[in-house]
């Protein structure tokens, strides 16, 4: 690389072999021609000038270097060698930058026998391509030909592809040898083709069959499309769709239009359920309103300063929260978690009494048990009756209820052993 412009030791300016910046700011390169001027830098710093203009000369030097070690390296084709040398030729015989410009056109001039060497090396390789394509089509062309008289409908069928694959990848032969090698497997392609669909259309009798079984798969499905049973409906839908990819494809012709009105039935139903589902979820967010409402007045409970009113009120929004049902998923956490707090303060609240006051006050602990047990008997004969439908959402929905409610029932029980 060019050496960085220095200092004279006895003047401020700085000194290049290869070029000057003058008084007056002009920049000016040495050439075997005499000097050029490069550019100007009036009222500016002549080391930083020159700084810049050898910096752009190492720009160029470095654009050669790169293109040697290219060509070296092969990675540029003769042709693009040439278009680029001839690019940083022009760029270097006006470049204004400051170095020595003559010996990077020499370095560029030394390329053109490398140049000339890579365009001879290509054609002879080309000449080795062209006789390894002739080996390899010769060999695609009798492997094509073997598989003439296969009965291997799929991979036969998979594998001539594959041939063909090859053959678009090599290179063209004379425009005589090509020809002659193509007329061979086109005709040992056609020849296993006809084969092939002749094999194929004895299965006719097989589509027709898959076609009556499609019907009759189609009149049940189009039977259950109405029903409101949604899960065991769903389940005998899940049937009929494994009993039709059973019976196979039915003839081209009609296997559209059996599927369209398969689905069709199918989409019937799902999407009447759908609607179901919506105008429960639409109920549920009316009930999440309310649970809303109870909460308000939940929670002016707290802080709870009379224990015996604030039980009395629990008692009552414990009722009213569940009768306000199931709320949909994405609320139930936050309200599930706003409610626990009152009945954690009140129970709280309930047992510090409990411990300082009259034991006869466990009767009315008593009355919250048997409010409870109620409850609970009640969730338990609806989960009888949703498991006699096989309602698996309402059995699971039911059993989160049940649940939630013999917690509750098991702390009024340990509440109420407090006084024993």
């Amino acid at each position: 690389m060019l050496a960085m412009p220095t200092l004279s030791p006895m003047s401020s300016a700085p000194t290049n072999p290869w070029g000057r910046v003058d008084d007056e700011g002009n920049v000016y390169v040495r050439t075997a021609d005499g000097e050029r001027l490069i550019g100007q830098w009036p009222g500016g710093d002549p080391a930083e000038a020159m700084s810049l203009y050898v910096r752009r000369f190492e720009g160029l030097e470095v654009e050669v270097d790169l293109l040697e070690k290219r060509l070296e390296g092969g990675a540029l084709s003769p042709d693009d060698a040439a278009k680029t040398v001839t690019k940083v030729r022009a760029q270097i015989t006006d470049a204004h930058a400051m170095g020595d410009l003559a010996t990077l056109l020499t370095r560029l001039d030394a390329l053109q026998p490398a140049i000339d060497k890579q365009r001879e090396e290509r054609r002879a390789a080309r000449a080795v391509k062209v006789a390894e394509s002739q080996t390899e089509k010769t060999r695609i062309v009798e492997e094509a030909e073997k598989l003439a008289t296969s009965s291997d409908w799929k991979a036969g069928a998979d594998k001539l592809r594959a041939l063909l694959d090859e053959w678009k990848a090599l290179p063209r032969l004379s425009k005589s040898a090509d020809d002659e090698l193509w007329h061979r497997f086109s005709t040992a392609r056609t020849s296993y083709t006809r084969r092939r669909k002749a094999h194929f259309g004895e299965q006719s009798t097989l589509r027709d069959a898959a076609k009556t079984i499609k019907e009759k798969l189609i009149v049940e499905a189009e039977a259950l499309s109405t029903s409101t049973e949604w899960g065991p409906t769903a389940g005998k839908y899940r049937d009929l769709m494994t009993e039709w990819k059973k019976a196979g494809s039915a003839p081209r012709n009609v296997e559209d239009k059996l599927w369209k009105r398969f689905r069709a039935a199918q989409d019937a139903f799902f999407t009447t359920r759908d609607e179901a589902n919506t105008l429960l979820d639409a109920e549920y967010e009316v009930n999440a309103d309310k649970k809303l409402a109870i909460l308000v007045d939940a929670e002016k409970l707290l802080p709870i300063k009379d224990v015996d009113a604030a039980r009395k009120a629990w008692l009552d929004i414990a009722d009213r929260w569940e009768a306000a049902g199931k709320v949909p998923r994405a609320s139930m956490a936050e309200l599930e978690g706003r409610i626990r707090k009152i009945e954690d303060a009140v129970k709280d609240a309930t047992d510090n009494a409990w411990k300082r006051t009259d034991p006869e006050k466990s009767a009315r602990a008593d009355d919250m048990i048997g409010k409870l047990q109620k409850a609970i008997d009640d969730v338990a004969e609806k989960i009888a009756a949703a498991e006699a439908k096989d309602d698996a959402k309402k059995i699971k929905d039911l059993q989160a209820d049940l649940a939630s409610k013999t917690a509750f029932l098991e702390m009024a029980q340990k509440a109420q052993a407090d006084y024993s």
